[in-house]
């Protein structure tokens, strides 16, 4: 499927592994990052390609409750009436629902934005991909972008699930199977008698968590349901896209759902999946229900079913955020929203809240939470632990106090004291430093995998667009690292394990190296947007096997980026890594894709 689109779109053959330029039918930028989008577009002196395709979604902060969010989102604003651009602003919810709702793309088409889940498309049988900002920018100004056609994975899921269980907990027992890096790289496309059957808001869902699996996007094959949508709402016949039936795959993957019951993820790594039996009665202080996964009118219906007539428990507090603004009118319309504030949630504005930091969601200091979003690293809602589950087990939680699902309520509800809210300690920040084709220095060894992007640049710092100011917070958030950024030197090479930098597609967790004066990040392997993201700012990145495993912490090595050769002066050894690419090469001497 991925390799038809991409041909559809280039005029070209899209071979696996070719990298080829790809018009994109819809470019997106959001508020965080959307400021950023329009300096790099005006220091370049670049023009906007065509603004029938190019829009701004505010969906992180939808309240501007942050000054600098609100500042950002104004330069957008500003950009977009002198551009004539449209604008979705504060009040109309998430970017990607917005692309199917509004009609801004369709079936087979392409749609990029500055949102790391904006895969979320898959779920039509489009392409979707989150990108950083120069790569937006670079969309905005040229309508294309290049990519490097990646393999495809078929996904069968065989069986049917309890009726009790809803694409969430499906969506949860196949990151569980797959793992947090187990479609690095890949496409995949979904099979399945369950998935013929399966609704858009949970196609939706599905799709949404392929970045939690290393995953470049998950494609649906459009069913009945999609086309219909299409006709009755915009009057388009679709021409979706479909795969050959002889077409080859890297591999298949086959996961057993049949009887699967409700499951929950672990505080820390979305992966980390469970029964939710295995945790049912540890008690909880918050829940939250939303983000693009799970904030549509299926699961706002869903949890009405069982918070009606019922009361949240004492001392604990439900968010509830529906994904936009026409799903929030039509819980109005139906009486959901009285269901939820008569058991006492709080209802949010449409939007990506706690998941952006932007809006209700955040958790204190050894709060326990359930959320219905897509991930719960460390800090990424606040300094609490977060359990990841369906909408429906968050409800049955906030309605016992403690984790359980809707066909196991109590009538008592447990009780719970609140805990204490600690200060955060802000840290100090370093100066930046020019790499060369070839850099010596002293080995920062962190022998940790899937180290995501809140782990390197938290969330909080989002609004910071100025690089000289990013150092000082690399790092603050990955434990035994919080003293990184005062600690490492001008020169220094951070050595680390796979997967590194997956999660947001924020820029800020490359430039944050860069800042700090770091030459060189050698991995096991990249997350995708990470390492467009360091490509694209000239930020050197090399991959090179098991390369915690041989080289130690404080290590003098050298590296040179044309050949590959890592030499290891205090061991006395050479290890390959893979050098940079033509693409690499080219962008890095010129200082960046821009």
């Amino acid at each position: 499927m991925i390799q038809k689109i991409f041909e559809n779109h280039s005029g070209n053959k899209a071979n696996v592994g070719d990298i080829i330029d790809v018009v994109i039918d819809a470019r997106v930028a959001r508020d965080f990052g959307g400021a950023n989008v329009v300096k790099n577009l005006e220091e370049n002196n670049l023009s906007v390609d065509d603004p029938k395709k190019t829009f701004f979604t505010f969906d992180c902060n939808p309240g501007g409750c942050d000054q600098k969010y609100a500042a950002n989102q104004h330069i957008c604003r500003l950009f977009a009436r002198k551009n004539g651009i449209q604008i979705f602003d504060i009040n109309r919810g998430i970017g990607t629902h917005l692309a199917f709702e509004e009609g801004m793309i369709s079936p087979g088409d392409t749609f990029v934005s500055t949102d790391s889940h904006a895969n979320i498309l898959g779920a039509i049988g489009a392409f979707g991909q989150g990108m950083g900002d120069r790569d937006i920018a670079h969309t905005f100004a040229y309508g294309k972008v290049w990519f490097k056609v990646p393999p495809t994975v078929k996904v069968i899921l065989k069986g049917l699930p309890s009726k009790t269980t809803s694409a969430k907990d499906v969506v949860l027992k196949m990151i569980k199977e797959i793992g947090a890096n187990g479609l690095l790289g890949y496409a995949a496309e979904i099979y399945g008698e369950y998935i013929d059957s399966l609704s858009f808001d949970g196609r939706i869902t599905i799709a949404s968590m392929a970045t939690e699996m290393g995953g470049i996007i998950i494609l649906f094959p459009p069913n009945d349901e999609i086309s219909k949508f299409y006709k009755e709402k915009f009057g388009q016949t679709i021409k979706p896209v479909f795969a050959d039936k002889d077409a080859e795959y890297e591999k298949t993957i086959e996961i057993d759902i049949n009887g699967l019951q409700p499951m929950i993820s672990r505080p820390g790594h979305p992966e980390d999946v469970i029964s939710v039996d295995e945790v049912k009665g540890k008690k909880i202080d918050s829940g939250f229900i939303g983000s693009c996964t799970n904030g549509r009118l299926e699961d706002m219906r869903a949890v009405a079913q069982i918070l009606k007539g019922k009361k949240i428990a004492p001392g604990r507090i439900l968010k509830i955020v529906p994904a936009t603004d026409s799903v929030w009118k039509i819980c109005l319309k139906e009486g959901i929203i009285k269901i939820f504030k008569d058991a006492g949630a709080l209802i949010g504005s449409a939007g990506c809240a706690g998941c952006a930091a932007g809006q209700i969601g955040q958790t204190g200091k050894g709060e326990i939470a359930v959320s219905s979003g897509n991930r719960n690293f460390v800090g990424k809602q606040g300094k609490g632990d977060i359990f990841l589950a369906s909408p429906a087990t968050v409800a049955a939680s906030l309605v016992a106090g403690y984790i359980t699902t809707l066909n196991d309520v109590p009538d008592e509800p447990a009780l719970l004291e609140l805990p204490k809210i600690e200060k955060q300690i802000i840290q100090k920040k370093k100066e930046s430093l020019e790499s060369p084709l070839k850099v010596t220095g002293r080995a920062w060894v962190v022998k940790q995998n899937n180290v995501d992007t809140d782990m390197i640049f938290h969330n909080r710092y989002l609004s910071i667009t100025d690089v000289k100011e990013m150092g000082q917070y690399t790092f603050d958030n990955l434990k035994g690292y919080e003293n990184f950024a005062k600690e490492v030197k001008k020169g220094d090479i951070v050595v680390i394990g796979k997967n590194f930098g997956c999660g947001s597609s924020r820029q800020q967790a490359v430039d944050c190296f860069k800042s700090l004066g770091v030459s060189v990040i050698i991995a096991e392997s990249f997350g995708a947007i990470y390492e467009r993201n360091a490509v694209n700012s000239a930020m050197p990145i090399l991959i090179a096997e098991d390369v915690t495993k041989k080289i130690h912490n404080n290590d003098n090595i050298s590296v040179d980026f044309i050949t590959g050769e890592i030499y290891d002066g205090t061991q006395k050894k050479t290890y390959p890594a893979k050098p940079f690419s033509a693409v690499q090469s080219e962008i890095y001497k010129r200082g960046g894709l821009l």
